[in-house]
Protein backbone atom coordinates (compact mmCIF):
# COMPACT_ATOMS: atom_id res chain seq x y z
CA UNK A 1 0.00 0.00 0.00
CA UNK A 2 1.57 3.23 -1.05
CA UNK A 3 0.47 6.09 1.10
CA UNK A 4 1.60 9.51 2.22
CA UNK A 5 2.03 10.30 5.86
CA UNK A 6 2.06 14.07 6.31
CA UNK A 7 4.34 15.60 8.92
CA UNK A 8 3.05 19.08 9.65
CA UNK A 9 5.95 21.09 11.05
CA UNK A 10 7.40 24.46 10.07
CA UNK A 11 7.78 23.24 6.50
CA UNK A 12 5.18 20.89 5.08
CA UNK A 13 6.77 17.61 4.09
CA UNK A 14 5.43 14.31 2.88
CA UNK A 15 6.88 10.93 3.74
CA UNK A 16 5.88 8.30 1.19
CA UNK A 17 5.97 4.75 2.50
CA UNK A 18 4.96 1.21 1.56
CA UNK A 19 2.67 -1.10 3.48
CA UNK A 20 3.72 -4.63 2.59
CA UNK A 21 2.13 -7.90 3.68
CA UNK A 22 5.04 -10.37 3.59
CA UNK A 23 5.01 -14.14 4.09
CA UNK A 24 8.19 -15.27 5.83
CA UNK A 25 9.08 -18.93 6.27
CA UNK A 26 11.29 -20.15 9.07
CA UNK A 27 10.12 -23.24 10.87
CA UNK A 28 6.56 -22.12 10.31
CA UNK A 29 5.01 -19.72 7.87
CA UNK A 30 4.63 -16.30 9.43
CA UNK A 31 2.92 -13.28 7.88
CA UNK A 32 4.13 -9.78 8.67
CA UNK A 33 2.72 -6.36 7.97
CA UNK A 34 5.71 -4.18 7.22
CA UNK A 35 6.00 -0.41 6.90
CA UNK A 36 9.11 1.00 5.27
CA UNK A 37 10.11 4.35 3.85
CA UNK A 38 10.01 4.60 0.09
CA UNK A 39 12.95 6.17 -1.71
CA UNK A 40 12.85 7.50 -5.22
CA UNK A 41 15.27 4.99 -6.74
CA UNK A 42 13.83 1.98 -4.83
CA UNK A 43 17.38 1.12 -3.76
CA UNK A 44 16.52 0.28 -0.17
CA UNK A 45 13.65 -1.89 -1.28
CA UNK A 46 15.75 -3.83 -3.72
CA UNK A 47 18.33 -4.56 -1.05
CA UNK A 48 15.68 -5.89 1.27
CA UNK A 49 13.49 -7.64 -1.26
CA UNK A 50 14.71 -8.24 -4.78
CA UNK A 51 11.35 -9.59 -5.88
CA UNK A 52 9.62 -6.28 -5.23
CA UNK A 53 9.94 -4.00 -8.25
CA UNK A 54 6.51 -2.95 -9.51
CA UNK A 55 7.94 -0.40 -11.97
CA UNK A 56 5.42 2.23 -10.91
CA UNK A 57 4.05 3.82 -7.76
CA UNK A 58 1.29 1.43 -6.75
CA UNK A 59 -1.58 2.53 -4.57
CA UNK A 60 -1.17 -0.76 -2.75
CA UNK A 61 0.53 -4.12 -3.22
CA UNK A 62 0.66 -7.54 -1.55
CA UNK A 63 4.03 -9.30 -1.79
CA UNK A 64 4.68 -12.96 -1.09
CA UNK A 65 8.37 -13.61 -0.46
CA UNK A 66 10.34 -16.32 1.29
CA UNK A 67 12.98 -15.45 3.84
CA UNK A 68 14.51 -18.30 5.78
CA UNK A 69 15.62 -18.44 9.38
CA UNK A 70 14.79 -14.87 10.27
CA UNK A 71 13.28 -14.20 13.68
CA UNK A 72 11.33 -11.08 14.45
CA UNK A 73 10.14 -9.46 17.62
CA UNK A 74 6.41 -8.84 17.85
CA UNK A 75 6.99 -5.22 16.85
CA UNK A 76 10.24 -4.46 15.11
CA UNK A 77 11.02 -0.81 14.55
CA UNK A 78 13.57 0.13 11.92
CA UNK A 79 13.75 3.87 11.96
CA UNK A 80 11.44 6.61 13.13
CA UNK A 81 8.66 5.83 10.66
CA UNK A 82 9.13 2.09 9.97
CA UNK A 83 8.06 -1.02 11.80
CA UNK A 84 7.26 -4.68 11.22
CA UNK A 85 4.52 -6.61 13.02
CA UNK A 86 3.57 -10.30 12.69
CA UNK A 87 -0.11 -10.53 11.94
CA UNK A 88 -0.40 -13.13 14.67
CA UNK A 89 0.44 -10.33 17.11
CA UNK A 90 -2.15 -7.91 15.72
CA UNK A 91 -4.96 -7.39 18.23
CA UNK A 92 -7.10 -4.70 16.63
CA UNK A 93 -7.27 -2.25 13.77
CA UNK A 94 -9.19 1.02 13.93
CA UNK A 95 -10.27 3.11 10.98
CA UNK A 96 -10.55 6.79 11.82
CA UNK A 97 -10.96 9.98 9.89
CA UNK A 98 -9.95 13.60 10.20
CA UNK A 99 -12.51 16.33 9.65
CA UNK A 100 -10.91 16.82 6.22
CA UNK A 101 -12.23 13.39 5.31
CA UNK A 102 -8.84 11.62 5.01
CA UNK A 103 -8.66 8.15 6.50
CA UNK A 104 -6.02 6.75 8.78
CA UNK A 105 -5.55 3.37 10.45
CA UNK A 106 -4.29 2.67 13.97
CA UNK A 107 -2.91 -0.81 14.67
CA UNK A 108 -2.63 -2.22 18.20
CA UNK A 109 -0.56 -5.29 19.01
CA UNK A 110 -1.62 -7.98 21.45
CA UNK A 111 0.96 -6.64 23.88
CA UNK A 112 -0.94 -3.37 24.01
CA UNK A 113 1.56 -1.43 21.90
CA UNK A 114 -0.12 1.18 19.70
CA UNK A 115 1.71 1.72 16.43
CA UNK A 116 2.10 4.99 14.50
CA UNK A 117 -1.08 5.93 12.63
CA UNK A 118 -1.05 5.14 8.91
CA UNK A 119 -2.53 7.93 6.81
CA UNK A 120 -4.13 7.28 3.41
CA UNK A 121 -4.33 10.55 1.53
CA UNK A 122 -5.41 8.88 -1.70
CA UNK A 123 -7.66 6.21 -0.24
CA UNK A 124 -6.90 2.50 -0.06
CA UNK A 125 -7.96 1.49 3.44
CA UNK A 126 -10.63 -0.88 2.15
CA UNK A 127 -8.17 -2.52 -0.24
CA UNK A 128 -5.76 -3.09 2.63
CA UNK A 129 -8.50 -4.68 4.74
CA UNK A 130 -9.41 -6.99 1.87
CA UNK A 131 -5.77 -8.01 1.53
CA UNK A 132 -5.49 -8.71 5.26
CA UNK A 133 -8.55 -10.96 5.08
CA UNK A 134 -6.37 -13.48 3.21
CA UNK A 135 -4.39 -14.10 6.37
CA UNK A 136 -6.52 -13.12 9.36
CA UNK A 137 -10.13 -12.62 10.32
CA UNK A 138 -11.16 -9.00 10.92
CA UNK A 139 -14.49 -8.79 12.70
CA UNK A 140 -16.09 -5.37 13.17
CA UNK A 141 -16.88 -4.52 16.74
CA UNK A 142 -20.63 -4.65 17.50
CA UNK A 143 -20.41 -1.31 19.34
CA UNK A 144 -17.95 0.55 17.11
CA UNK A 145 -18.18 0.09 13.36
CA UNK A 146 -14.66 1.49 12.84
CA UNK A 147 -12.94 -0.97 15.19
CA UNK A 148 -11.92 -4.37 13.78
CA UNK A 149 -10.76 -7.21 16.04
CA UNK A 150 -8.12 -9.55 14.57
CA UNK A 151 -8.42 -13.34 14.89
CA UNK A 152 -6.20 -16.05 13.38
CA UNK A 153 -7.42 -17.36 10.06
CA UNK A 154 -6.96 -20.98 11.07
CA UNK A 155 -9.71 -23.55 11.17
CA UNK A 156 -8.23 -25.30 14.19
CA UNK A 157 -7.93 -22.15 16.20
CA UNK A 158 -11.43 -21.13 15.14
CA UNK A 159 -12.76 -24.43 16.39
CA UNK A 160 -10.97 -23.94 19.69
CA UNK A 161 -12.39 -20.43 19.95
CA UNK A 162 -15.91 -21.73 19.49
CA UNK A 163 -15.21 -24.53 21.91
CA UNK A 164 -14.24 -21.90 24.47
CA UNK A 165 -17.52 -20.18 23.70
CA UNK A 166 -19.24 -23.41 24.91
CA UNK A 167 -22.47 -22.97 23.07
CA UNK A 168 -23.07 -26.71 23.53
CA UNK A 169 -21.66 -27.08 27.03
CA UNK A 170 -24.22 -29.72 27.96
CA UNK A 171 -23.25 -31.94 25.08
CA UNK A 172 -24.29 -31.84 21.46
CA UNK A 173 -26.20 -35.13 21.63
CA UNK A 174 -28.83 -33.58 23.88
CA UNK A 175 -29.20 -30.41 21.83
CA UNK A 176 -32.13 -31.58 19.66
CA UNK A 177 -34.07 -32.89 22.66
CA UNK A 178 -33.58 -29.67 24.62
CA UNK A 179 -34.56 -27.57 21.60
CA UNK A 180 -37.82 -29.53 21.08
CA UNK A 181 -38.82 -29.26 24.75
CA UNK A 182 -37.80 -25.63 25.29
CA UNK A 183 -36.67 -23.89 22.07
CA UNK A 184 -36.68 -20.38 23.55
CA UNK A 185 -34.47 -21.19 26.52
CA UNK A 186 -32.06 -23.21 24.37
CA UNK A 187 -31.73 -20.52 21.69
CA UNK A 188 -31.40 -17.49 23.92
CA UNK A 189 -29.09 -19.34 26.27
CA UNK A 190 -26.68 -19.75 23.37
CA UNK A 191 -27.10 -16.10 22.38
CA UNK A 192 -26.24 -14.95 25.89
CA UNK A 193 -22.90 -16.74 25.62
CA UNK A 194 -22.23 -15.02 22.31
CA UNK A 195 -22.87 -11.70 24.05
CA UNK A 196 -20.46 -12.56 26.86
CA UNK A 197 -17.87 -13.61 24.30
CA UNK A 198 -17.97 -10.31 22.44
CA UNK A 199 -18.05 -8.30 25.66
CA UNK A 200 -14.79 -9.94 26.67
CA UNK A 201 -13.35 -9.48 23.21
CA UNK A 202 -14.03 -5.77 23.29
CA UNK A 203 -11.97 -5.22 26.43
CA UNK A 204 -8.50 -3.90 25.65
CA UNK A 205 -5.73 -6.46 25.97
CA UNK A 206 -3.85 -6.72 29.22
CA UNK A 207 -0.84 -4.55 28.68
CA UNK A 208 2.45 -4.81 30.57
CA UNK A 209 2.91 -1.07 30.24
CA UNK A 210 1.47 1.33 32.78
CA UNK A 211 -1.31 3.76 31.95
CA UNK A 212 0.00 6.78 30.16
CA UNK A 213 -0.38 10.09 31.90
CA UNK A 214 0.18 13.64 30.84
CA UNK A 215 3.11 13.89 33.23
CA UNK A 216 4.89 10.93 31.62
CA UNK A 217 5.26 11.60 27.89
CA UNK A 218 7.90 8.90 27.48
CA UNK A 219 5.32 6.14 27.52
CA UNK A 220 3.83 4.90 24.22
CA UNK A 221 0.96 6.98 22.82
CA UNK A 222 -2.61 5.74 22.82
CA UNK A 223 -4.08 4.41 19.53
CA UNK A 224 -6.12 7.53 18.77
CA UNK A 225 -3.23 9.90 19.41
CA UNK A 226 -1.34 11.51 16.56
CA UNK A 227 2.35 11.14 17.44
CA UNK A 228 4.54 13.57 15.58
CA UNK A 229 1.59 15.34 14.01
CA UNK A 230 -0.11 18.66 14.32
CA UNK A 231 -3.84 18.12 14.01
CA UNK A 232 -5.41 20.34 11.36
CA UNK A 233 -9.13 20.44 12.10
CA UNK A 234 -10.68 21.95 9.00
CA UNK A 235 -8.10 23.62 6.79
CA UNK A 236 -10.46 26.55 6.15
CA UNK A 237 -10.79 29.33 8.69
CA UNK A 238 -13.93 31.24 7.80
CA UNK A 239 -13.63 33.83 10.53
CA UNK A 240 -16.56 35.63 12.13
CA UNK A 241 -19.74 35.78 10.10
CA UNK A 242 -20.48 39.32 8.88
CA UNK A 243 -23.76 41.00 9.62
CA UNK A 244 -25.89 41.00 6.47
CA UNK A 245 -29.33 42.52 6.16
CA UNK A 246 -31.91 42.11 3.44
CA UNK A 247 -32.50 45.04 1.14
CA UNK A 248 -35.77 46.52 -0.01
CA UNK A 249 -37.74 44.50 -2.60
CA UNK A 250 -37.86 45.57 -6.21
CA UNK A 251 -40.88 47.88 -6.36
CA UNK A 252 -40.24 49.91 -9.52
CA UNK A 253 -40.21 48.43 -12.99
CA UNK A 254 -40.92 51.12 -15.53
CA UNK A 255 -37.83 53.14 -14.61
CA UNK A 256 -35.65 50.27 -15.89
CA UNK A 257 -37.29 50.33 -19.34
CA UNK A 258 -36.31 52.46 -22.30
CA UNK A 259 -38.97 54.16 -24.49
CA UNK A 260 -39.42 50.93 -26.53
CA UNK A 261 -39.76 48.76 -23.45
CA UNK A 262 -36.29 47.16 -23.32
CA UNK A 263 -34.85 46.42 -19.89
CA UNK A 264 -31.86 48.73 -19.56
CA UNK A 265 -29.93 47.10 -16.73
CA UNK A 266 -30.95 43.46 -16.16
CA UNK A 267 -27.93 42.77 -13.93
CA UNK A 268 -28.99 45.55 -11.58
CA UNK A 269 -32.52 44.13 -11.47
CA UNK A 270 -31.14 40.68 -10.60
CA UNK A 271 -29.02 42.16 -7.83
CA UNK A 272 -32.02 43.98 -6.35
CA UNK A 273 -34.10 40.80 -6.53
CA UNK A 274 -31.33 38.80 -4.89
CA UNK A 275 -30.99 41.31 -2.06
CA UNK A 276 -34.66 41.97 -1.39
CA UNK A 277 -36.99 39.98 -3.63
CA UNK A 278 -39.87 41.46 -5.62
CA UNK A 279 -43.04 43.15 -4.47
CA UNK A 280 -46.11 40.96 -5.18
CA UNK A 281 -47.56 43.41 -7.70
CA UNK A 282 -44.47 43.17 -9.96
CA UNK A 283 -43.92 39.43 -9.76
CA UNK A 284 -46.16 38.54 -12.68
CA UNK A 285 -44.08 40.70 -15.03
CA UNK A 286 -40.61 40.15 -13.56
CA UNK A 287 -40.90 36.36 -13.31
CA UNK A 288 -41.38 36.09 -17.08
CA UNK A 289 -37.94 37.64 -17.57
CA UNK A 290 -36.25 35.66 -14.79
CA UNK A 291 -37.56 32.38 -16.25
CA UNK A 292 -36.75 33.18 -19.87
CA UNK A 293 -40.27 33.62 -21.24
CA UNK A 294 -39.29 37.10 -22.42
CA UNK A 295 -35.73 38.07 -23.41
CA UNK A 296 -34.32 40.94 -21.38
CA UNK A 297 -33.62 42.99 -24.50
CA UNK A 298 -37.05 42.52 -26.10
CA UNK A 299 -39.29 45.48 -26.89
CA UNK A 300 -42.97 45.72 -25.97
CA UNK A 301 -43.98 44.90 -29.53
CA UNK A 302 -41.65 41.90 -29.63
CA UNK A 303 -43.11 40.64 -26.37
CA UNK A 304 -46.62 40.90 -27.77
CA UNK A 305 -45.51 38.83 -30.76
CA UNK A 306 -43.85 36.27 -28.49
CA UNK A 307 -46.99 35.91 -26.41
CA UNK A 308 -49.14 35.38 -29.50
CA UNK A 309 -46.80 32.72 -30.92
CA UNK A 310 -46.38 30.96 -27.56
CA UNK A 311 -50.14 30.93 -27.02
CA UNK A 312 -50.76 29.23 -30.37
CA UNK A 313 -48.00 26.71 -29.69
CA UNK A 314 -49.39 25.89 -26.24
CA UNK A 315 -52.90 25.18 -27.42
CA UNK A 316 -51.66 23.04 -30.31
CA UNK A 317 -49.89 20.83 -27.77
CA UNK A 318 -52.92 20.84 -25.50
CA UNK A 319 -55.18 19.67 -28.33
CA UNK A 320 -52.87 16.70 -28.88
CA UNK A 321 -53.68 15.05 -25.57
CA UNK A 322 -57.23 16.37 -25.35
CA UNK A 323 -58.13 14.74 -28.70
CA UNK A 324 -56.94 11.28 -27.61
CA UNK A 325 -59.94 9.05 -27.05
CA UNK A 326 -60.29 6.69 -24.12
CA UNK A 327 -59.84 3.76 -26.49
CA UNK A 328 -56.58 5.21 -27.80
CA UNK A 329 -55.33 5.92 -24.29
CA UNK A 330 -55.96 2.31 -23.30
CA UNK A 331 -53.29 1.38 -25.84
CA UNK A 332 -50.86 4.08 -24.64
CA UNK A 333 -49.67 2.93 -21.24
CA UNK A 334 -47.10 5.73 -20.94
CA UNK A 335 -49.60 8.54 -21.41
CA UNK A 336 -52.09 6.73 -19.20
CA UNK A 337 -49.46 6.47 -16.49
CA UNK A 338 -48.66 10.18 -16.74
CA UNK A 339 -52.35 11.07 -16.44
CA UNK A 340 -52.82 8.89 -13.36
CA UNK A 341 -49.81 10.41 -11.62
CA UNK A 342 -50.92 13.95 -12.45
CA UNK A 343 -54.48 13.41 -11.24
CA UNK A 344 -53.24 11.92 -7.99
CA UNK A 345 -50.72 14.72 -7.32
CA UNK A 346 -53.00 17.58 -8.35
CA UNK A 347 -55.60 16.48 -5.79
CA UNK A 348 -53.09 17.01 -2.96
CA UNK A 349 -51.00 19.98 -4.13
CA UNK A 350 -51.28 23.16 -2.03
CA UNK A 351 -54.90 22.51 -1.12
CA UNK A 352 -54.50 24.90 1.82
CA UNK A 353 -54.15 27.75 -0.70
CA UNK A 354 -57.45 29.32 -1.70
CA UNK A 355 -56.41 29.23 -5.36
CA UNK A 356 -56.42 25.39 -5.23
CA UNK A 357 -58.87 24.65 -2.41
CA UNK A 358 -62.23 22.98 -2.91
CA UNK A 359 -63.26 20.06 -5.07
CA UNK A 360 -64.44 21.95 -8.15
CA UNK A 361 -61.83 24.69 -8.09
CA UNK A 362 -60.82 25.89 -11.59
CA UNK A 363 -57.24 26.24 -10.31
CA UNK A 364 -57.02 22.44 -10.03
CA UNK A 365 -58.20 22.09 -13.63
CA UNK A 366 -55.55 24.53 -14.84
CA UNK A 367 -52.90 22.69 -12.81
CA UNK A 368 -53.92 19.39 -14.42
CA UNK A 369 -54.07 20.77 -17.97
CA UNK A 370 -50.70 22.53 -17.83
CA UNK A 371 -48.98 19.39 -16.52
CA UNK A 372 -50.60 17.21 -19.19
CA UNK A 373 -49.52 19.68 -21.86
CA UNK A 374 -45.96 19.59 -20.54
CA UNK A 375 -45.97 15.85 -21.21
CA UNK A 376 -46.60 16.69 -24.86
CA UNK A 377 -43.85 19.34 -24.78
CA UNK A 378 -41.27 17.01 -23.24
CA UNK A 379 -42.51 13.48 -23.74
CA UNK A 380 -39.13 11.92 -22.91
CA UNK A 381 -39.30 13.29 -19.39
CA UNK A 382 -43.07 13.40 -19.14
CA UNK A 383 -44.40 13.91 -15.65
CA UNK A 384 -42.47 13.06 -12.50
CA UNK A 385 -43.76 13.40 -8.98
CA UNK A 386 -42.84 16.82 -7.60
CA UNK A 387 -43.41 18.81 -10.78
CA UNK A 388 -46.85 19.84 -9.55
CA UNK A 389 -45.11 21.53 -6.62
CA UNK A 390 -43.06 23.59 -9.07
CA UNK A 391 -46.05 24.65 -11.14
CA UNK A 392 -48.44 25.68 -8.35
CA UNK A 393 -46.65 28.95 -7.36
CA UNK A 394 -46.18 29.87 -11.03
CA UNK A 395 -49.87 29.44 -11.72
CA UNK A 396 -50.77 31.34 -8.56
CA UNK A 397 -48.65 34.37 -9.53
CA UNK A 398 -49.36 34.57 -13.27
CA UNK A 399 -53.06 33.62 -13.01
CA UNK A 400 -52.69 32.56 -16.64
CA UNK A 401 -52.56 29.08 -18.16
CA UNK A 402 -50.26 29.91 -21.08
CA UNK A 403 -47.83 32.10 -19.15
CA UNK A 404 -47.57 29.62 -16.29
CA UNK A 405 -46.79 26.85 -18.78
CA UNK A 406 -43.91 28.70 -20.40
CA UNK A 407 -42.60 29.81 -17.03
CA UNK A 408 -42.64 26.14 -16.01
CA UNK A 409 -40.57 25.20 -19.07
CA UNK A 410 -38.04 27.87 -18.07
CA UNK A 411 -37.95 26.58 -14.49
CA UNK A 412 -37.52 23.02 -15.71
CA UNK A 413 -34.51 24.11 -17.77
CA UNK A 414 -32.83 24.80 -14.42
CA UNK A 415 -33.90 21.66 -12.56
CA UNK A 416 -34.91 19.07 -15.17
CA UNK A 417 -31.91 16.91 -14.31
CA UNK A 418 -33.34 16.47 -10.80
CA UNK A 419 -36.20 14.47 -12.30
CA UNK A 420 -34.21 12.20 -14.60
CA UNK A 421 -34.49 8.50 -13.89
CA UNK A 422 -30.76 7.97 -13.35
CA UNK A 423 -30.75 10.47 -10.45
CA UNK A 424 -27.12 11.26 -11.23
CA UNK A 425 -27.71 15.00 -10.79
CA UNK A 426 -29.27 14.46 -7.37
CA UNK A 427 -26.40 12.24 -6.28
CA UNK A 428 -23.92 14.88 -7.42
CA UNK A 429 -25.74 17.62 -5.51
CA UNK A 430 -25.85 15.54 -2.34
CA UNK A 431 -22.12 14.92 -2.68
CA UNK A 432 -21.46 18.63 -3.19
CA UNK A 433 -23.63 19.44 -0.18
CA UNK A 434 -21.65 16.97 1.92
CA UNK A 435 -18.34 18.54 0.86
CA UNK A 436 -19.68 22.02 1.55
CA UNK A 437 -20.99 21.08 4.98
CA UNK A 438 -17.65 19.45 5.79
CA UNK A 439 -15.91 22.76 5.15
CA UNK A 440 -18.49 24.96 6.88
CA UNK A 441 -19.30 22.78 9.89
CA UNK A 442 -17.00 19.74 10.19
CA UNK A 443 -18.31 18.91 13.66
CA UNK A 444 -21.88 18.58 12.42
CA UNK A 445 -20.69 16.63 9.40
CA UNK A 446 -18.80 14.15 11.58
CA UNK A 447 -21.82 13.73 13.85
CA UNK A 448 -24.12 12.95 10.93
CA UNK A 449 -21.56 10.51 9.59
CA UNK A 450 -21.36 8.76 12.96
CA UNK A 451 -25.14 8.29 12.87
CA UNK A 452 -25.14 6.77 9.37
CA UNK A 453 -26.57 10.02 8.00
CA UNK A 454 -23.46 11.35 6.29
CA UNK A 455 -24.98 10.78 2.86
CA UNK A 456 -27.52 13.55 3.65
CA UNK A 457 -30.21 11.61 1.85
CA UNK A 458 -32.80 13.30 4.08
CA UNK A 459 -32.02 16.48 2.09
CA UNK A 460 -33.18 14.83 -1.13
CA UNK A 461 -36.60 16.52 -1.15
CA UNK A 462 -35.05 19.90 -0.34
CA UNK A 463 -32.92 19.83 -3.46
CA UNK A 464 -35.43 18.09 -5.72
CA UNK A 465 -38.12 20.79 -5.56
CA UNK A 466 -36.06 23.65 -4.10
CA UNK A 467 -37.47 23.59 -0.56
CA UNK A 468 -41.07 23.86 -1.74
CA UNK A 469 -42.39 21.79 1.16
CA UNK A 470 -40.03 23.19 3.77
CA UNK A 471 -41.27 26.80 3.74
CA UNK A 472 -44.63 28.53 3.66
CA UNK A 473 -46.19 29.28 0.29
CA UNK A 474 -45.51 33.01 0.61
CA UNK A 475 -41.89 32.52 1.60
CA UNK A 476 -41.23 30.12 -1.24
CA UNK A 477 -42.19 32.85 -3.73
CA UNK A 478 -39.39 35.06 -2.42
CA UNK A 479 -36.90 32.21 -2.11
CA UNK A 480 -37.43 31.02 -5.68
CA UNK A 481 -37.12 34.46 -7.27
CA UNK A 482 -33.83 34.89 -5.39
CA UNK A 483 -32.56 31.55 -6.70
CA UNK A 484 -33.66 32.38 -10.27
CA UNK A 485 -31.21 35.28 -10.35
CA UNK A 486 -28.41 32.65 -10.22
CA UNK A 487 -26.57 34.94 -7.79
CA UNK A 488 -24.02 34.66 -6.35
CA UNK A 489 -23.63 31.24 -8.01
CA UNK A 490 -25.75 28.58 -9.64
CA UNK A 491 -25.54 26.34 -6.57
CA UNK A 492 -26.73 28.87 -4.04
CA UNK A 493 -29.48 26.44 -3.03
CA UNK A 494 -26.77 24.22 -1.52
CA UNK A 495 -25.76 27.05 0.81
CA UNK A 496 -29.39 27.39 1.84
CA UNK A 497 -29.46 23.67 2.63
CA UNK A 498 -26.33 24.11 4.77
CA UNK A 499 -28.02 26.97 6.60
CA UNK A 500 -31.03 24.79 7.39
CA UNK A 501 -28.75 22.06 8.74
CA UNK A 502 -26.80 24.57 10.79
CA UNK A 503 -30.02 25.89 12.30
CA UNK A 504 -30.67 22.35 13.60
CA UNK A 505 -27.16 21.57 14.89
CA UNK A 506 -28.15 22.33 18.49
CA UNK A 507 -30.95 19.79 18.22
CA UNK A 508 -28.71 17.18 16.61
CA UNK A 509 -25.21 17.34 18.12
CA UNK A 510 -25.06 15.76 21.55
CA UNK A 511 -28.30 13.88 21.05
CA UNK A 512 -28.73 10.16 20.61
CA UNK A 513 -30.80 10.56 17.46
CA UNK A 514 -30.62 7.67 15.04
CA UNK A 515 -31.11 8.00 11.28
CA UNK A 516 -34.91 7.94 11.46
CA UNK A 517 -35.03 10.60 14.18
CA UNK A 518 -32.61 12.82 12.26
CA UNK A 519 -34.83 12.45 9.21
CA UNK A 520 -37.87 13.45 11.25
CA UNK A 521 -36.14 16.46 12.82
CA UNK A 522 -34.77 17.82 9.56
CA UNK A 523 -37.97 17.32 7.60
CA UNK A 524 -40.46 18.54 10.21
CA UNK A 525 -38.88 21.54 11.90
CA UNK A 526 -38.92 23.60 8.71
CA UNK A 527 -42.42 22.71 7.64
CA UNK A 528 -44.90 25.40 6.75
CA UNK A 529 -45.54 27.58 9.73
CA UNK A 530 -42.22 26.70 11.43
CA UNK A 531 -40.16 29.67 10.35
CA UNK A 532 -37.33 31.27 12.34
CA UNK A 533 -39.50 34.25 13.24
CA UNK A 534 -43.15 34.81 14.03
CA UNK A 535 -43.96 36.87 10.97
CA UNK A 536 -43.40 34.96 7.68
CA UNK A 537 -41.70 37.83 5.86
CA UNK A 538 -39.51 38.66 8.86
CA UNK A 539 -38.62 35.01 9.23
CA UNK A 540 -37.66 34.78 5.57
CA UNK A 541 -35.52 37.91 5.83
CA UNK A 542 -33.78 36.57 8.92
CA UNK A 543 -33.12 33.22 7.28
CA UNK A 544 -31.94 34.69 3.98
CA UNK A 545 -29.57 37.03 5.81
CA UNK A 546 -27.81 34.00 7.24
CA UNK A 547 -27.32 32.57 3.76
CA UNK A 548 -25.93 35.76 2.22
CA UNK A 549 -22.41 35.61 3.62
Amino acid sequence: MCFKRSLFISALTFLVCFIRIVERVSKTVEVHIQISKKVSNHQDLREEDTNFDPGYEPDWAVISTVKKDRDHAPVKESGQWAFSLPLSELYSLRRARFSLGRNFLVLTSRGGHPLPPLHFHRGGTRELLRALHRYIILDPSPVDGRLFLAYPNDSGEQSQAFDRLQLLDDGGSDLVTRFIHDPYATTFGGFSKVTNFFRAALRPPESPIHPRTVQDPSLPPQPDDEPGFELITCGVELGPRPDVTRGQPLDKWEEFLDPEGRVQNPERIKELVFRGGITPTLRKEAWKFLLGFYPWNSTRKERDDILRVKTDEYFRMKVQWKSISEEQEMRNSLLRGYRNLIERDVSRTDRHNTFFSGNDNPGLTLLHDVLMTYCMYNFDLGYVQGMSDLLAPLLFVTQNEVESFWCLTGFMELVHQNFEESQEAMKQQLLQLSILLKALDPELCDFLDSQDSGSLCFCFRWLLIWFKREFSFEDILTLWEVLWTRLPCENFHLLIACSILESQRGELIGSDHDFNTILKVCCSTWRRGHLPAAHPVQGEKSFMSRCMI
